[in-house]
């Protein structure tokens, strides 16, 4: 969320907390009668009301109850979780390029130990060829009409990968197989990067997994997301959603382990990735191929 939506939400919860303050059933409260009733200064409802002070969740419990409308609480907190979510346009953050928003992806997953992913549409940044990375970064500065620093957009997610040597770190990544068969670049460009996600699969920072196509699913494969230790961070064609807040997150975390239920790894996971492969080189119909999960 930016610095302007921020503070104009919370300006609409200030006058939200106004109204409630001068609809008391009890009548009319002033500012000062409603600091007295609370045992706070003066100054904290004029801030809180004018949207200079973000409002604590107890803060809008009492205000609630002292002004005689405790069923409004929850929408209170509402508003207030919304101040938690960070929705970040794609237009204002592309507005100077990619780079920048590379850069915020790599900052976060460098103070992050633990990292999970789950994505059904492409393979995840911080396993990305350099050209695969460039076939969707210029397929996304196309979409949304940025300034063309691709190859410094590249760069910038190339340099993510050195967390995958950080023996602090660990990542534990799921995609759905149709995303090992996306045309979303050039076939020789696919079949490299099929080649290395293959050698992902031994590395002891990353358990990676793959959700087959035929895979029986407790809940739809819906968007990707990352969870960075306690921090949600998930697109839409519009925006980019940041979210921190506890319910955010164990929503996410949910869903990920609802998913991880499907995933096959190691071997088998190395089974599918090869079958992707293979149906470029042969034109196999890779829907019609034996479930990787069997026993030879």
């Amino acid at each position: 969320m930016s610095g302007t939506d921020y503070q104009r939400a919370r300006a609409e919860l200030g006058r939200r907390l106004r109204e409630l303050r001068s609809e008391s059933p009890h009548g009319c409260l002033t500012g000062i009668a409603l600091a007295r009733l609370l045992d706070w200064p003066q100054s904290k409802i004029s801030k809180l009301e004018n949207g200079r002070q973000t409002p604590t969740a107890e803060d809008l419990r009492a205000w609630a109850d002292v002004t005689g409308h405790p069923e409004v609480y929850e929408e209170l907190h509402a508003r207030l979780r919304g101040f938690e979510s960070h929705i970040r346009s794609w237009r204002r953050q592309l507005a100077a390029g990619q780079r920048p928003v590379q850069e915020a992806h790599n900052a976060a997953q460098a103070n992050a130990t633990v990292l999970r992913a789950w994505e059904s549409s492409w393979v995840v940044g911080v396993l990305q060829t350099p050209d695969y990375a460039r076939a969707i970064l210029s397929s996304f500065a196309e979409l949304h009409q940025t300034p063309r620093d691709v190859e410094e957009a590249v760069r910038s997610r190339m340099r993510r990968q050195e967390g995958l040597y950080d023996a602090s770190k660990r990542y534990h990544i799921l995609l759905w197989e149709g995303a090992l068969h996306a045309r979303v670049c050039p076939p020789e460009i696919l079949a490299a990067q099929l080649d290395r996600l293959m050698g992902t699969v031994g590395m002891d920072t990353v358990r990676l997994g793959i959700v087959p196509l035929d895979a029986a699913l407790r809940i739809p494969p819906g968007n990707g997301f990352w969870i960075y230790d306690d921090r949600v961070v998930t697109e839409t064609w519009h925006a980019e959603l940041w979210l921190e807040d506890a319910e955010s997150l164990a929503t996410h975390l949910r869903v990920w382990e609802t998913l991880h239920q499907s995933a096959v790894f190691g071997p088998d996971a190395q089974r599918l990735i090869g079958r992707a492969r293979r149906s470029m080189d042969h034109g196999e119909d890779y829907g019609a191929a034996p479930d990787p999960r069997a026993t030879a």
